[in-house]
């Protein structure tokens, strides 16, 4: 992660990120190209009421602009690549798993089931943007994971109120799995008719569709729910998942979960460190430690 010290220091590698101009951010946002030179320069502040119009158009967490908008703004750590932000250069990396196995009843008030009419504008951008290969967010097919599982799609604001991450899991079926798996079809192509009630099945298949948090702190507290439900499922289950994701590679490993396939020339095209990834397995080994 990189530190910031200002709102023009964070809009100027913004562009430099995603190669656009300032008339180009401008039009992203709805402002004239003299306010985003003034920005880039610190000469004003954005107005707050902008900040959320520039979290929407950027991806840029709320709490990252917000805490560098100010008169005396808050040093903030940033990644372009993973979009997380830290306060402080040793919370840079992720949670060790131990700490999850450790506190995995630690709860949040911030987390609550997704709230579909009043949420979906935030994960329509999120996972759209998320996913560099092709946009794929259905919002049907959310909305009928929210109603099949509602303890596995839920969403996380900030201490603001303003979204800070999500968890979006499919309870899938087999024919559907067979077929993500064997790379005839990919997360674009479902639909709700892929998904059923998971709780009649003798071999429940559940798939992560989308997980993501804008820090560490949100990112523990939303896999700990995770984690939390298959720690009290009794049946025995498949997870199974695809990601583009540098920085879960190991970690996927280490909870049960292993490489089915991977696309390495997708992984050249965006430049990844790691290719992206069909996984499958459980946690139950990791969650008996």
């Amino acid at each position: 992660m990189k530190k910031y010290n200002s709102l023009g220091a964070l809009f100027s590698d913004y562009r430099k990120f995603y190669n656009i101009s300032q008339s180009e951010f401008a039009n992203e946002i709805n402002v004239d190209l003299r306010t985003i030179q003034r920005w880039e320069k610190n000469l004003t502040l954005v107005k707050s009421e902008k900040e959320e119009d520039i979290v929407l158009a950027t991806l840029m967490p709320y709490q990252l602009i917000h805490n560098l908008n100010g008169v005396v703004p808050i040093p903030t750590y940033y990644d372009f690549n993973t979009r997380k932000y830290s306060l402080f250069q040793q919370s840079n990396e992720l949670p060790k798993l131990s700490w999850f196995l450790d506190q995995i009843n630690l709860v949040s008030e911030n987390i609550r089931t997704i709230d579909f009419d009043y949420d979906i504008k935030y994960l329509e951008q999120f996972i759209d943007t998320q996913k560099r290969d092709a946009s794929y967010v259905n919002t049907d097919l959310i909305k009928k994971a929210v109603e099949l599982l509602p303890e596995l799609n839920f969403i996380s604001v900030g201490k603001s109120g303003y979204y800070s991450g999500h968890c979006v899991v499919l309870p899938i079926k087999n024919t559907t799995y067979k077929k993500l798996r064997n790379k005839e079809i990919s997360n674009k192509d479902l639909r709700p008719k892929d998904l059923l009630n998971y709780q009649p099945e003798e071999l429940p298949i559940f798939y992560r569709y989308d997980i993501t948090g804008d820090s560490n702190e949100t990112i523990f507290y939303i896999m700990s729910r995770f984690f939390r439900f298959f720690q009290h499922i009794k049946t025995t289950y498949l997870m199974c998942g695809y990601t583009e994701r540098d920085d879960n590679y190991q970690l996927n490993k280490e909870v049960g979960l292993n490489v089915v396939w991977e696309d390495e020339m997708l992984q050249k095209k965006l430049k990844l460190k790691y290719p992206p990834r069909f996984f499958e397995g459980d946690f139950k080994k990791f969650l008996s430690k």
